[in-house]
């Protein structure tokens, strides 16, 4: 844990995106609102995430390994808006916020893990509020670093290659309830995924619409 929780080893195993997706994570939440986080985060995201919130938001980061929890609380000491408790993301209390961040976490869980994960998060939300995933995704066909990251995934990381086939809403059980958007980093490796909870609906079939990706600009990282 402390050989990994250095910016720069999370840096390289996300070859140089890791401030790319932090960035566009905290940017789908207001300063001042409520945000359960769904597990601990190396590097500095849940630091950043507490200072885009704000003095008048709450970050609530939850993790099931009381090590981490124990970790993440001093990394956070000096930040008032921020708290850290032992839960599963599976269950991850009564409380409703404004967002839920799930940051790289869906790719470590089963399948039916997933679907539980998803469905406990989204149903933490209060109307209108957000939820965002960012995690890893299908690059594209032409993506130098496609092979290498199949190879990484079978020896690895084995449940993160459902997410090269599944989409991130497949795993709600009640996708209709809420407006999806996507975008794709990366030339496709990394995906935002954010599910906004609509009003009262009629019905409950699937709605799905997918924002185009955006086009991808060179990087210093």
């Amino acid at each position: 844990m402390r050989l990994l929780d250095r910016e720069l080893i999370v840096n390289a195993i996300l070859w140089g995106n890791y401030p790319r997706l932090v960035r566009a994570a905290c940017a789908q939440f207001r300063p001042g609102e409520q945000v359960l986080q769904a597990a601990s985060v190396y590097g500095s995201q849940p630091l950043r995430l507490a200072d885009h919130l704000g003095p008048a938001g709450r970050l609530t980061v939850i993790d099931v390994s009381r090590l981490q929890v124990e970790h993440l609380r001093a990394k956070l000491a000096t930040r008032a808006n921020a708290s850290v408790r032992l839960a599963d993301a599976t269950a991850p209390g009564h409380e409703r916020y404004d967002g839920v961040c799930c940051f790289f976490l869906l790719h470590e869980m089963p399948d039916s893990y997933k679907r539980r994960a998803v469905n406990a998060l989204l149903a933490r939300l209060k109307p209108g509020g957000r939820a965002v995933f960012v995690d890893y995704a299908a690059p594209s066909r032409f993506h130098p670093l496609r092979g290498l990251m199949w190879l990484v995934n079978r020896w690895l990381e084995p449940y993160a290659a459902s997410l090269w086939r599944n989409p991130i809403p497949s795993f709600a059980d009640e996708a209709g309830l809420f407006h999806w958007s996507e975008r794709r980093l990366f030339l496709g490796l990394y995906q935002i995924v954010v599910a906004r909870r609509r009003g009262p609906v009629r019905h409950r079939r699937a709605h799905l619409r997918y924002a185009e990706p955006r086009p991808e600009r060179s990087s210093p990282l």
